[in-house]
């Protein structure tokens, strides 16, 4: 049983180290973020607020977009028709319209 329980301790250690071994050989990697030009943002409002016209069915001047977020790799603006509906568009990284969300 002492023989036993000195084998499972043993193959524990060599399971952790080669843990340890794969980590330090993997290369710590950072994600680079671009600056979003403002004609870019005003690209993507002015985008976000014909989506939301549209979905709402409303004129797109009644259209109200309160931000603009770097969220998760994408970019987020929410906003609010003239009703009080409330809504996110969404935007990849290099600034193309994905999605509207209705909240």
């Amino acid at each position: 049983m002492k023989h036993m329980m000195i084998a499972i301790l043993a193959l524990g250690s060599v399971a952790l180290a080669g843990c340890t071994a794969q980590e330090q050989d993997t290369p710590h990697r950072v994600a680079q973020k671009t600056p979003m030009s403002a004609a870019r943002t005003l690209t993507m409002e002015q985008t976000c607020k014909d989506e939301a016209a549209r979905r709402y069915n409303t004129e797109v001047r009644l259209i109200q977009v309160q931000g603009f977020e770097a969220f998760q790799g994408s970019y987020e603006m929410p906003g609010r028709t003239g009703r009080e509906e409330g809504f996110t568009c969404t935007f990849d990284p290099e600034g193309q319209f994905l999605h509207l969300s209705m909240r």
